[in-house]
C-alpha cells in the first residue's frame, strides 16, 4: 500500500489530467462505434481502472483508441446486420464478442506472447495506422456534412423492394420455425404479409440504405448527395472544432486541445441556441452489467466473429505494448509485457459486461500523465474514477454536445493517428526488389498494400495479409544471407580443411568429401540437393562434413533423406564426421539415423574416419604407378 500512495500528489494531478483528456474522446469513439457515448465512456471508465490495477506498466492510461474503435466499428455494424438492423437485439452478441477478445487477450498474457508482440514489421504497423487516419476521417465527413444518410428520403427509396422482400423472408422463416407448410396454408403468408405497414418497410430500408452508406466506399459513394445536402450549422461547428484544436495548442499546453474544442464550441452552440443534433443521451446512474450476455448467448451468433475477436485481442496488445514502450522512455523504468496484457484484457472483459467498447494502452493520455507527475498504477485509477463522477454529475450535460463537435474530434484524431514518418520514408527506402525493368522496395510494397486493403475492404484479413507478405519477404533476405555466408557449395568451389592435407591421394577418386558449413535450412536445401551430380564417377564412399552444421530444419531434413535415398541407390557408401547434437536429433527422429546412415558409420574426427576408410576400402594401398 505504501508503494501505491508513494506518489499522491503527482498521481493525482496525473489521474484528473488524463481523465479530462479522455472524456471528449471516450465520447467520441463511443458515437463513432455505432454504440453511442456512453459506451466510449463506459469503456474508458473500466479499462482506465482495471488495466492500472493489474497491469504491467504503472504509468500507462488506457481507454478506447482510435485503431480499437475503427475495428470494434466493422465488428458492431457486422453483427448489427445480422439482427436486421437492430441495436438492441445485436447488443448482447456484441458484448459477447467483447468479453471474448478481452478473454483472449487474458490468454496471450498468460502464455507469454508479450514478450513477442515486438517482432510486428513495422510496415504492417505503419500501414495499419494510416488506414485507421483514413477511414475515421473519411466517415466521419458525413457527419461533419450534417448528413446521415437514413434521412435522406432519396436515398433510402431505391431499397424500399429490397426490404419488402427481407421481411417477406422473415416471416417465412417464422412460419418454418412454427412448422407451417407454406405451401399448403398460403392464405397464412398472405394474411401476414397483409399486417406490415409502411413504417416497417421505410424502418427496413433505411437499415439498408444506412449499411450502403457504411464504411470507407460507402461514404464514398454518398458524399455528392452530402455536399449538395450539406447542413451548414453542423458543418461549420465541425470545422470551428477541428480549428479550435489545432490551434489552441499554440495559444496553451496546460488544458487540452480536444477538451478546448468540446467546451468552446459546445458551449456556444447551446448558449446561441443553434439547432443543432446533439449526441445520444447519456444514461444517468451507476452503469449496470447486461446480463444478455450469458441470457441471451448464441454461439452461432458469435462464431463468425471469433477471428475478429482474435484480432481485437492482437491489436490492443500491440497498441498497449507500443505504449509502454513509450513510458519506458520517459520514466526510465521497464514494463513487465504479460501482466499488462493481462491487465488489459481484464479491463476489456469488465468494460464488456457494463456495456463498454474495447480499448488498449492510449499513448497520448499516458504522456500527459506522465508529464502531469503521474508514477504509479493509481494514476490510471484516479483517471477511471474521475469519468465515473462526470458520468454520474454531468451525464445530462454532455448528452446535449452537438454530434457535429464529435466528429470534428475524430477529424483530428484521424489525421494525428496516421504514420507520416512511416510515408515520408517512402521514397528514401532501398529498392531492393527487381521486377523486370521495375526496381521498387518491398517495406513500401507491404505497407501500400495494408494502407489500401484496410482502407477499402477488410482491416483483419489486410493485417493478415501483410503479415503474411512481410513474413515471406524476411524469410527469403535470411535465407538468401545465410546461404551466402554457408558453404553448402559446388564441389569446384569447395576448399579442403586443414586436417585433410594429409588425406591419401589414393583415394581421392573413390572418396568423395563434402562439407557443410552453416544451417541446412530451406534457403540453402536446393544447394545441398545437388551433392548426387557433384560425385565423380569413381567415388564409391561421400564423406559428409556436419561439425560445422549447428542448425536443420524440416526442409533440410527431408533434403538430407532424399539425397541419402539416392546415394544408397547408387550403392554409394554415407559417412558423417561430427554430428551435432540439434542435426543428430531430428535425423533420428525420421529414422535417417540409424535406417540409412547406421551408428557405425558416424564418426567424432576426420581421423577416425579416415582410419575407417582405409580399413574398410577395397584398395588399402596406392597403385602400382
Amino acid at each position: 500500500m505504501r508503494s501505491l500512495f508513494s506518489n499522491l500528489r503527482g498521481d493525482l494531478l496525473g489521474g484528473i489530467t488524463a481523465g479530462i483528456v479522455a472524456l471528449p474522446l471516450a465520447l467520441a469513439f463511443g458515437v463513432s462505434s455505432g454504440l453511442g457515448p456512453s459506451a466510449g465512456l463506459y469503456g474508458a471508465i473500466f479499462i482506465s481502472f482495471f488495466a492500472a490495477l493489474f497491469g504491467g506498466t504503472p504509468t500507462q492510461i488506457s481507454g478506447p483508441t482510435a485503431p480499437m474503435t475503427a475495428v470494434s466499428m466493422i465488428v458492431i455494424a457486422g453483427i448489427i446486420a445480422v439482427y436486421d438492423g437492430s441495436v438492441e437485439k445485436a447488443l448482447p452478441a456484441i458484448l459477447t464478442v467483447f468479453l471474448l477478445s478481452g478473454l483472449m487477450q487474458i490468454g496471450l498474457g498468460i502464455i507469454g506472447l508479450g514478450s513477442y508482440i515486438r517482432y510486428i514489421p513495422y510496415p504492417v504497423v505503419s500501414g495499419f495506422m494510416t488506414a485507421i487516419g483514413l477511414i475515421i476521417i473519411i466517415t466521419q465527413l458525413l457527419p461533419a456534412l450534417g448528413y446521415y444518410p437514413k434521412e435522406d428520403q432519396s436515398w433510402v427509396e431505391p431499397f424500399k423492394p429490397q426490404a419488402e422482400e427481407l421481411i417477406l423472408e422473415n416471416i417465412l422463416r417464422e412460419e418454418a420455425g412454427e412448422g407451417i407448410l407454406v405451401l399448403e396454408d398460403f392464405h397464412e403468408t398472405i394474411s401476414r404479409a397483409g399486417e406490415i405497414t409502411e413504417e416497417e418497410i421505410l424502418e427496413e430500408a433505411q437499415v439498408l440504405a444506412a449499411k450502403e452508406a457504411s464504411g470507407v466506399i460507402g461514404a464514398v459513394t454518398v458524399l455528392p448527395r452530402a455536399l449538395r445536402n450539406i447542413n451548414w450549422t453542423e458543418f461549420i461547428l465541425a470545422l470551428v472544432t477541428v480549428v479550435i484544436i489545432f490551434s489552441s495548442k499554440k495559444l496553451t499546453k496546460k488544458v487540452p486541445s480536444t477538451l478546448t474544442g468540446l467546451i468552446l464550441v459546445s458551449g456556444a452552440a447551446y448558449a446561441l441556441g443553434l439547432d443543432y443534433r446533439p449526441i445520444e443521451t447519456i444514461p444517468e446512474g451507476l452503469p449496470i452489467p447486461n446480463l444478455e450476455i450469458i441470457t441471451e448467448f448464441r454461439l452461432q451468433a458469435i462464431t463468425p466473429f471469433v477471428f475478429t475477436a482474435l484480432t481485437l485481442a492482437l491489436l490492443g496488445s500491440i497498441d498497449s505494448l507500443l505504449t509502454s514502450v513509450v513510458a519506458d522512455n520517459m520514466t526510465k523504468t521497464k514494463h513487465d509485457p504479460n501482466r499488462e496484457l493481462v491487465g488489459q484484457g481484464l479491463g476489456n472483459s469488465i468494460a464488456a459486461v457494463f456495456g463498454g467498447i474495447p480499448g488498449a494502452g492510449a499513448t497520448i493520455r499516458t504522456v500527459v500523465n506522465i508529464n502531469a507527475g503521474g508514477k504509479t498504477k493509481l494514476s490510471g485509477m484516479i483517471s477511471g474514477i474521475l469519468l465515473m463522477i462526470i458520468l454520474l454529475a454531468l451525464g445530462p450535460v454532455a448528452s446535449q454536445i452537438p454530434a457535429a463537435v464529435l466528429a470534428g474530434i475524430l477529424i483530428t484524431v484521424g489525421i494525428k493517428v496516421m504514420d507520416y514518418k512511416g510515408l515520408k520514408a517512402i521514397p528514401s527506402l532501398p529498392r531492393d526488389v527487381k521486377l523486370g525493368p521495375l526496381r521498387f522496395s518491398m517495406e513500401v510494397v507491404i505497407m501500400l498494400v495494408v494502407l489500401i486493403l484496410s482502407t477499402l475492404w477488410n482491416l483483419v484479413y489486410a493485417v493478415g495479409i501483410g503479415l503474411v507478405i512481410a513474413s515471406l519477404m524476411f524469410m527469403k533476405k535470411i535465407g538468401d544471407l545465410t546461404a551466402k555466408r554457408s558453404e553448402i557449395r559446388s564441389v569446384a568451389t569447395e576448399k579442403a580443411w586443414a586436417d585433410e592435407k594429409g588425406f591419401p591421394n589414393f583415394l581421392r577418386e573413390k572418396v568423395f568429401i563434402k562439407h557443410i558449413k552453416g544451417p541446412l535450412f530451406f534457403g540453402t536445401t536446393s544447394d545441398f540437393q545437388m551433392l548426387a551430380d557433384q560425385i565423380p564417377a569413381t567415388a564409391s564412399t561421400v564423406i559428409i562434413r556436419l561439425g560445422r552444421m549447428q542448425y536443420m530444419d524440416q526442409s533440410g531434413l527431408y533434403a538430407m533423406e532424399d539425397v541419402l535415398q539416392d546415394l544408397r541407390s547408387k550403392d554409394i557408401r554415407v559417412l558423417f564426421v561430427r554430428v551435432l547434437d540439434q542435426p543428430r536429433y531430428m535425423m533420428e527422429r525420421i529414422d535417417i539415423i540409424p535406417g540409412l546412415v547406421p551408428h557405425e558409420h558416424i564418426f567424432d574426427s576426420f581421423g577416425q574416419c579416415v582410419k575407417y576408410v582405409l580399413k574398410n576400402n577395397e584398395h588399402t594401398t596406392p597403385d602400382p604407378d
